[in-house]
């Protein structure tokens, strides 16, 4: 599967951005599919993950400004952000799950709030 993740860009403090990420080769509601982010000398961190049967997570950090979504026939992830903060900057990318572990990390999507 091949995962090509756009929207990312510059922002004010508070504003919103969409993230999209198009697969290709499969077809991706049959996995868990999840966005992860990036900050310069920061660990990889999870953000959010919505599962093969719909069920939603989020990371504390992201919860009731961000949401995730699955558009099977587009076969298109979203990962919506509102009330975006500083803390967001980071670079994010949207992976599978496969057997316990996250696969087809592609170039990632770059966020910065200012």
């Amino acid at each position: 599967v091949q995962l090509v993740e756009s929207g990312g860009g510059s922002v004010q403090v508070g504003g919103p951005l969409r993230l999209s990420c198009v697969a290709s080769g499969d077809t991706i509601s049959r996995y868990c599919m999840g966005w992860f982010r990036q900050s310069p000398g920061m660990e990889r961190e999870g953000v959010a993950s919505i599962d093969s049967d719909g069920s939603l997570s989020y990371a504390d950090s992201v919860k009731g400004r961000f949401t995730i979504s699955l558009d099977n026939a587009e076969k298109t992830l979203y990962l919506q952000m509102d009330n975006l903060k500083p803390a967001d900057t980071a670079v994010y990318y949207c992976v599978r799950k496969v057997g316990g572990s996250w696969y087809d990390w592609g170039q990632g999507t770059q966020v910065t709030v200012s």
